[in-house]
């Protein structure tokens, strides 16, 4: 850049000194020939800020909550911000929050995000300043080729590198930071190991049962690290720790990543800003000395995803969504408002709830107690999950691992229950309240209280009028007889048991409570009735129940034709492996589709004999739409008969 330009150049997300790690293959320790290469990468950025300038303006060359977090502490230091977005994100919340923001092209990521000359085209303009195992010779070429191809999709670069395999290990990572002066500092460790799809789900800081010598090990190791190669600004070292705590060297990431809030939260520091401060010149902050540990941190990663599909990815809008109170011990690190949409061309994370406590078990109370209040409607969240996950034994005792949720899969994933009868009625209770609600909303309108559609008490001289109704448990129907009694309470019958509902409904920063008593237990509940959905969300947790729609108002359910697979998200088409007039057995691998920066494998769910391929590599398919048809077979043809 000129060296006449009033301003200075910072690309916050640009990477320096690295040690580059993609994604990899790891092969056991027996695979012939074959061991661990680390690869080494140097990259310069022609644009970052030159020692001792002020910085008055900053590019934010990311997306979503990161963005936005940088932002704020932008915001606090004076300094200006600039956003870069893609179609897809025009209306994003990260947008909105900036001075500035540039178009940098279409929804893929290769085409905006990824661009590196688009990203250096508007810092001119603006004048600103994942894994595959490997454990036979046979799964290899396979497993290599799958992830060039994820890795190529995610990061516009599909090296690959090789490393040994530790078996169920833990992922501990160290908070490093180096300036313009040769100082470089840890600011402890965070383990990461609890993960599903080979992705973060849970952080914490510190990592439990780590003993003060080995915290002060792997902090003096990461140190060694950055300095050997002058590194400077917000890095992560991350290690492999095997079951006796030894660890091994895995990568080092040159940013700022997405777990740093719990070190913040344990350290009292703003690693934003010591972040820009450093890109102007300046000296970290503190010394290695004064850098203290306080109290424990987590950070739980709020996803649109279906745990009970395999983790399945989501799309859609956030119909509603409403969070914990933000407090000096509780963030809520978020991108995205009611009404936003989650993208398919992105990672499906909606928010990080980070909280802090004196010690871990208070920080893993007070996590749980946030997550109920997580309410989210519009798509498939990993809320419940997450609530099963901080509330596992093994988990609340530290014994964690990277293969924690496939060893506790059956006790994280518990299938639905049915409701209790007395949430039935509290869902009933709602219903009829908020009935009453919109009546009496009309009766005001038309000023004409003895109009027979002003009355819905269901009040009768010298009788009790009972009202049946149905309710829907998932795909069970529940009848429910409800009596209105004259003193404004009502008796509810369900099977053979009657309870005794009283109740009313109130405001509280812009939601809808219900105060219900069931035989005298008094609850409340966050209570929300969209199109044919009652939700409720308390305490204990939350439950929807639906008002069934009769058949002739039902819309048709999509089916796949003739016994074909469905897209299971929207999605790209990478590879079609079949064509029409091939025979196939089940298992058979059909497509690969590319969504929200993970590869799914399509396969045949039956024997058969492929009548017709519906998408080309390149195509996108739509959620639930069908991918191929099958040749209808003498049996299907005697069975619709």
């Amino acid at each position: 850049m000129a060296a006449a330009s009033a301003v200075s150049v910072l690309l916050v997300a640009a990477e320096r000194n690295r040690w580059h790690r993609l994604p990899s293959l790891l092969l056991p320790p027996r695979f012939p020939g074959l061991f661990r290469t680390w690869v080494w990468r140097q990259r310069t950025m022609k644009y970052t800020t030159t020692t001792g300038r002020n910085i008055t303006k900053v590019l934010i060359a990311n997306r979503g909550e990161i963005a936005c977090r940088v932002m704020r502490t932008a915001r606090k230091l004076g300094v200006q911000s600039v956003a870069v977005y893609s179609e897809a994100d025009r209306n994003s919340m990260h947008v909105d929050m900036a001075d500035e923001a540039y178009s940098i092209g279409p929804a893929p990521s290769q085409q905006s995000y990824l661009s590196m000359e688009k990203i250096i085209q508007v810092a001119k303009t603006s004048a600103a300043q994942g894994m595959r195992i490997v454990r036979s010779e046979q799964e290899f070429q396979e497993q290599l080729e799958s992830a060039r191809r994820e890795a190529k999709k995610s990061f516009n670069d599909d090296a690959v590198l090789i490393e040994k395999f530790v078996d169920t290990p833990r992922h501990v990572e160290v908070q490093v930071f180096g300036d313009h002066h040769g100082n470089a500092v840890y600011l402890f460790e965070r383990d990461c190991s609890v993960q599903r799809r080979h992705q973060k789900i849970i952080e914490e800081a510190p990592a439990p049962g780590i003993k003060p010598e080995v915290r002060k090990k792997l902090g003096e190791a990461a140190v060694r690290a950055a300095k050997a190669v002058n590194y400077v600004g917000a890095g992560t070292v991350e290690f492999i720790m095997d079951s006796k705590h030894n660890f091994y060297f895995m990568e080092m990431n040159t940013r700022l990543q997405v777990e740093h809030p719990v070190t913040e939260m344990i350290t009292g520091t703003d690693l934003v800003e010591w972040q820009l401060r450093i890109a102007a010149g300046e000296k970290i902050p503190l010394s290695q000395e004064e850098i203290t540990l306080q109290g424990h941190a987590f950070e739980a990663r709020i996803y649109a995803e279906d745990p009970s599909n395999n983790f399945m990815p989501g799309a859609g809008p956030l119909v509603h969504l409403s969070t914990p109170r933000a407090d000096p011990s509780t963030r809520i690190e978020t991108g995205v408002r009611q009404g936003d949409e989650v993208s398919v061309h992105y990672d499906p994370m909606i928010a990080k709830l980070v909280v802090w406590a004196a010690d871990r078990q208070a920080a893993l109370t007070k996590l749980r107690y946030s997550l109920r209040q997580y309410n989210i409607i519009g798509l498939h969240t990993n809320i419940d999950f997450l609530l099963n996950l901080s509330g596992h034994p093994e988990f609340e005792a530290g014994n964690v691992h990277t293969d924690f949720i496939p060893q506790h899969h059956k006790e994280l994933l518990l299938s639905r229950k049915a409701a209790a009868k007395e949430s039935l009625c509290q869902a009933a209770l709602g219903l009829i309240l908020k009935e009453k609600a919109m009546t009496d909303a009309f009766t005001l309108q038309a000023h004409d209280q003895f109009s027979p559609f002003s009355s819905s008490s269901g009040r009768r001289l010298n009788i009790s009028y009972t009202r049946n109704m149905t309710l829907k448990d998932g795909k069970n129907n529940v009848a429910i007889a409800v009596t209105y009694n004259h003193d404004g309470s009502y008796s509810m019958q369900i099977e053979d048991k009657t309870f005794q509902v009283l109740g009313d409904l109130y405001s509280e920063e812009d939601c809808t409570y219900l105060k219900c008593s069931v035989n005298g237990v008094a609850s409340k509940a966050k209570l929300i009735i969209l199109e044919n959905t009652i939700y409720l969300f308390s305490k204990e947790g939350s439950i929807e129940i639906d008002i069934p729609v009769p058949k002739y108002l039902s819309s048709v359910s999509s089916e796949g034709t003739q016994g074909g697979p469905l897209a299971p998200m929207t999605g790209t088409i990478e590879k079609v492996f079949v064509k029409a007039g091939d025979k196939v057995k089940a298992g058979d691998s059909l497509m690969v589709m590319i969504a929200m920066k993970m590869e799914h494998t399509i396969k045949a769910p039956k024997d058969g004999t492929i009548k017709k391929v519906f998408y080309r590599e390149g195509a996108q398919a739509n959620r639930h739409t069908p991918l191929v048809e099958f040749e209808e077979e003498e049996s299907d043809k005697r069975e619709s008969e």
